[in-house]
């Protein structure tokens, strides 16, 4: 019965020996000739690696850790890339039709460009992602990256979300009123207000009570500005939105 089980142990672990080499020949059959079409790049790890103009269609880099990795118009068509970290990777110009992201994490990466057509995406992790392509997203999920970008003090990055959550949904009203928010937050006071009185314009025409409350308590602050002199640092929602922060971030937030 011993000898049985160290005979089956062994033979356990020959098995997955050619496995794990030819992962690491492939690596490295991708690192120098940047071709590797169809191969098994599953948990390897990748960060930083310059993979401009890349073949790695078909691959199978699902797990793999590609965090800053340049991919720069690279081939990823029909990859599987599903739970791989992608934080940070520049994928401008990538081909990415038909591969599988779901889970993967797509923090901070540069999309500009990408062709995500036929991907899927479901459970992957966009926020703070450039050029991401209206298709891949509902207006609520670029609302709810903007509110995410606005809570982190980068309101640029939040009006950019907001931004394509209006050109999917135009008379997405909560929009709006974030987008005037994160423009106040800017000391931009005439587009805060432009885009504060659009919202409420849209939650009367929507029957939306505390959406039109809200606006209007922020429209008051807007045409009523504190006398005290602008401060030389940007301050957070709260600290410069004063009483009324706390208001507009319980709705908006």
């Amino acid at each position: 019965m011993k000898a049985s089980f160290i005979a089956i142990t062994v033979l356990l672990a020959l098995s997955v020996i050619p496995r794990a080499s030819a992962n690491t020949e492939q690596i490295q059959q991708l690192l120098a000739t940047k071709e590797c079409q169809n191969c098994d790049l599953s948990g390897a790890g990748l960060v930083l690696a310059n993979l401009s103009g890349a073949d790695l269609s078909g691959a199978n880099l699902s797990g793999a850790n590609l965090s800053r990795a340049n991919l720069v118009g690279a081939n990823l068509v029909g990859a599987n890339l599903v739970g791989t970290s992608l934080f940070g990777a520049n994928l401008s110009g990538a081909i990415l039709s038909g591969s599988d992201l779901s889970a993967a994490d797509l923090r901070d990466t540069f999309l500009v460009n990408a062709n995500l057509t036929g991907a899927q995406l479901g459970g992957a992790n966009l926020q703070g992602a450039v050029g991401i392509p209206p298709q891949i997203g509902n207006a609520e999920d670029f609302y709810g990256w903007g509110v995410v970008q606005g809570k982190k003090g980068d309101p640029e990055g939040a009006i950019a979300y907001f931004n394509q959550a209006l050109s999917i949904k135009p008379n997405y009203a909560a929009a709006y009123l974030a987008r005037g928010v994160a423009r106040y937050q800017l000391y931009d006071r005439p587009g805060a207000l432009q885009d504060a009185k659009q919202a409420e314009k849209l939650f009367a025409a929507q029957a939306n009570n505390d959406g039109l409350q809200t606006t209007q308590i922020f429209i008051t602050e807007l045409e009523n500005p504190p006398s005290d002199s602008v401060p030389k640092s940007k301050p957070n929602f709260i600290n410069f939105l004063g009483a009324v922060g706390s208001v507009l971030l319980r709705f908006l937030f």
